[in-house]
């Protein structure tokens, strides 16, 4: 299931009745793409709508949305489902219609096949009202009914293959390696000062400080199964070093969550205390920091400095765990700063005064063995981030604006902390050459392109090529860049190779609004090439005719 379908949602005290509106621009080069590539190539056979309404109708019931695009457009031919309960958001509180039986026959008549919740048992009404017929409802039961057909759920046990899976098959040695390979793999290295990373496996006293450090909270995120064995950062240290190296842990702050900061002083002086006497007698410090799923996610009762009921007020670092920081590094040990978070951080203070960060995110069951392995040199991070962290939340629009203008790499003006693309490496790249076999093409022609890449360092590691395009002639709505294609490929030491893409020119696309549709204009289009969008090593140009 694709969702939320679409411009989700609005802030969280206003997730339902918030009403989006955005230019036809950002709609189609920012909102759209997504749901369009998921449709298209993924074939994903349902479709949530969100809570919101969007350009005044409630997308459940949006016609522009679930019928001329979704339908129509993408030729989408799966079933639709609300979000939970939002169907009674419509009369109560989006009051767009006054009561239940005119918001299901609205939604029904859009294409919303099911509900989650119960306001479908209004159907019968509707129907006896004469506000929909059988028709409309034998459309929505084909749709569902098919999809229960294509999972089996109508045919014998043994004709379906999810029906044969053993219990034994579930929670297998497999599944922990992939979980841990997951992990490993999008884990970023933020910074790395001096080489600080890795740490060598001869240490001899390691001291584990943070919140979060042991703490299986941030390891799962949310809408999560729950993992029979699940590895926190210190159990997967204490897992890693050898016996002859001494593992001290203190929590060293309350985590905000538990609505303790400021509230119990003397608490918090007892945590800071035991944090700096366990760091000044260890040779390195590993501080596991940052914020929870408890702090952001959906309408949370919750108002504590920084967050409000499941959004973020400010993308700092909380600040009890940026004063104990300080304190850490006064103590002279080498600090490690270790992220758990599902969102941008500004960490503004350790970028500038610490040598080494870590961003982890929630990593999954193996978490912690995940972030071990990069820790002590077992596996060379290459993760890049998949979003813009910003300095502040200051350096960004009001959140009820839905317009892209100042945001992401694509439209933000000022320098972020860290960009779009980023991340390091222990190993370090050269780019050499690029060349494009085709720099005039037509626009059913894909760009043949290939890029000169050597490991110049001294260890194995994995390179994240991002390709990104310049639109032609000065636009008021082009994007600064916009990425078009990226492979992440393994290195030998000393190994050089040539990458190709072959990128279709569709993919230089951009709205058109005289048209009222996708183009691909006329004209030079500038191809950058780097590590990160922030980041270019190489640029060419194509035309196209």
């Amino acid at each position: 299931t694709a969702k939320h379908f679409a411009v989700h949602s609005g802030p969280e005290s206003q997730r339902h009745r918030f009403d989006a509106w955005v230019s036809e621009t950002d709609f189609h080069e920012t909102y759209l793409p997504a749901f369009e590539a998921l449709v298209t190539e993924a074939k994903v056979y349902s479709v949530m709508s969100s809570y919101n309404r969007l350009f005044g109708t409630p997308t459940s019931c949006n016609t522009r949305t679930l019928v001329d695009i979704l339908r129509g457009k993408w030729k989408f031919n799966g079933y639709v489902v609300s979000d939970c309960w939002a169907i009674s958001d419509i009369y109560s509180f989006h009051k767009f219609v006054p009561e239940a039986t005119q918001a299901v026959s609205l939604t029904l008549k859009a294409g919303c096949d099911l509900t989650c919740g119960n306001e479908y048992v209004n159907l019968i009404e509707a129907l006896n009202r004469g506000y929909i017929s059988e028709n409309d409802l034998n459309v929505a039961l084909k749709r569902l009914f098919t999809a229960r057909f294509k999972l089996g759920m109508f045919d014998p046990p043994t004709k379906v293959k999810y029906a044969s899976i053993p219990v034994t098959a579930y929670n297998t040695e497999a599944h922990n390696k992939l979980a841990r390979e997951v992990a490993r793999q999008s884990i970023v290295l933020l910074k790395n000062e001096n080489n600080t990373l890795p740490v060598s496996k001869k240490i001899r006293k390691v001291a584990v400080i943070g919140p979060y450090a042991n703490d299986t909270t941030v390891l799962l995120g949310n809408y999560n199964g729950i993992p029979s064995n699940p590895v926190t950062v210190l159990k997967g240290i204490q897992n890693k070093v050898g016996k002859g190296t001494r593992v001290s842990f203190a929590q060293g702050v309350e985590k905000p969550e538990v609505h303790a900061q400021g509230k119990n002083p003397e608490n918090a002086a007892v945590l800071g205390l035991e944090a700096l006497s366990v760091a000044k007698t260890s040779d390195i410090v590993v501080f596991i920091g940052g914020i929870s799923p408890d702090l952001e996610g959906e309408e949370l009762n919750l108002n504590v400095p920084g967050f409000m009921g499941g959004d973020r007020t400010s993308l700092d670092l909380p600040q009890n765990q940026v004063d104990l920081l300080i304190k850490l590094k006064a103590t002279g040990k080498p600090i490690v700063l270790i992220l758990t978070n599902g969102s941008a951080l500004a960490v503004n203070w350790a970028d500038e005064n610490l040598p080494a960060i870590i961003e982890a995110w929630y990593p999954g069951q193996e978490g912690g063995n995940a972030v071990a392995d990069v820790l002590f040199g077992d596996y060379n991070p290459a993760g890049r981030l998949p979003v813009t962290f910003y300095k502040s939340v200051d350096d960004l629009p009001a959140f009820e604006d839905y317009s892209m203008k100042g945001r992401t790499y694509k439209y933000f003006t000022s320098t972020p902390l860290y960009a779009f693309g980023y991340g390091l490496s222990f190993t370090s790249f050269d780019y050499q050459k690029a060349l494009v076999q085709n720099p005039v093409l037509s626009k059913i022609d894909s760009i043949s392109l290939s890029v000169m890449v050597s490991n110049s360092g001294n260890y194995d590691g994995d390179e994240v090529i991002q390709v990104y395009v310049k639109q032609p002639g000065d636009g008021k709505n082009n994007p600064i860049k916009s990425l078009i294609a990226f492979e992440r490929i393994s290195f030998l030491k000393g190994e050089t190779k040539n990458v190709s893409f072959s990128i279709p020119v569709s993919r230089l696309r951009h709205y058109d609004p005289e048209i009222s549709d996708y183009a691909v204009s006329e004209g030079s289009y500038e191809i950058l090439i780097g590590s990160s969008s922030d980041d270019i090593k190489l640029k060419c140009t194509v035309s196209v005719k």
